[in-house]
């Protein structure tokens, strides 16, 4: 689902006081975009698991851990003030384990529902963009030029992987649907949005953050179909390999990005025309 800067002049986008010319710290949309997402997403599910079960830190401890390595790679990524693959990706991966971390321990330590989990995280995720609408007049992934901007987006951000988790495991899990239909299920919604965007011509923010949201839950989903032992549903890979698997895909993935700097996104057009 590729955005362009000239998708924000008929959507959402407003005035910003950002100068001509300024790097947006985060990666312009491309077919690499989702393909990593998709693979951050998936080791997000396998990697928490991991550490939490296989290792036997236990859900809090392996909670404690990922914030603060997380909260140390935000840190670098905010220090570029530009977008830089490696950095940005590694935050992503992050988030994606503390965004499942956060729901599991919801669930599984404070004994909140799934059903209230996912409500909860929509709400999150409903105020982040309210707020951030209402303090940028903008919810443009393509003008993230600003301290303010990358705050909001990496809010929403870690509320989408938190939602998409919540809701992944109240479909395969509480509904006993099965990693397998669940993913065809949120497969389907992603390819709903994406016929929306393209040929019904839905505004190319909103079919951004849904895609965004989907992907969570679809990623998550494969995951656990490649993860989980047989008798639980799943195909036996175990949480090292498939991690392993995504890992060496992303990781293939960003080296070309850096290479290449076919994803970074310098914005050229003036404060009126957005």
């Amino acid at each position: 689902m590729q955005l362009t800067v000239a998708d924000e002049a008929a959507g959402l986008a407003g005035p910003d006081n950002r100068s001509v010319g300024a790097p947006n710290r985060v990666p312009r949309v491309t077919a690499e975009f989702w393909l990593i997402k998709l693979m951050a997403v998936t080791v997000g599910e396998t990697a928490a698991d991991f550490l939490a079960v296989n290792l036997g830190l236990g859900l809090e401890l392996t909670t404690w851990i990922m914030t603060a390595v997380l909260l140390v790679a935000l840190a670098l990524q905010f220090a570029q003030r530009r977008y830089v693959a490696a950095t940005y990706w590694l935050a992503v991966v992050l988030i994606s384990v503390v965004g499942t971390l956060i729901t599991d321990n919801l669930v599984d330590t404070f004994g909140v529902p799934l059903e209230v989990t996912t409500i909860a995280c929509v709400l999150l995720l409903a105020a982040t963009f309210a707020i951030w609408y209402a303090s940028e007049r903008t919810l443009s992934i393509h003008t993230v030029v600003t301290t303010r901007r990358e705050i909001f987006y990496w809010l929403a951000v870690l509320f989408t992987f938190a939602l998409g988790t919540a809701a992944g495991d109240l479909v395969a899990e509480q509904m006993q649907v099965g990693y397998l239909v669940t993913g065809i299920i949120f497969g389907g919604v992603i390819a709903a949005v994406a016929i929306a965007y393209f040929v019904l011509k839905i505004d190319g923010i909103l079919a951004f953050w849904l895609a965004y949201i989907f992907t969570r839950p679809l990623g998550a989903s494969f995951g656990d179909l490649l993860s989980q032992p047989v008798e639980y549903g799943g195909l036996g890979l175990g949480t090292i390999i498939t991690s392993l698997i995504f890992l060496g895909i992303i990781a293939g993935l960003v080296i070309y990005l850096t290479m290449t700097r076919r994803d970074a996104e310098t914005v050229m057009e003036s404060s009126a025309a957005l």
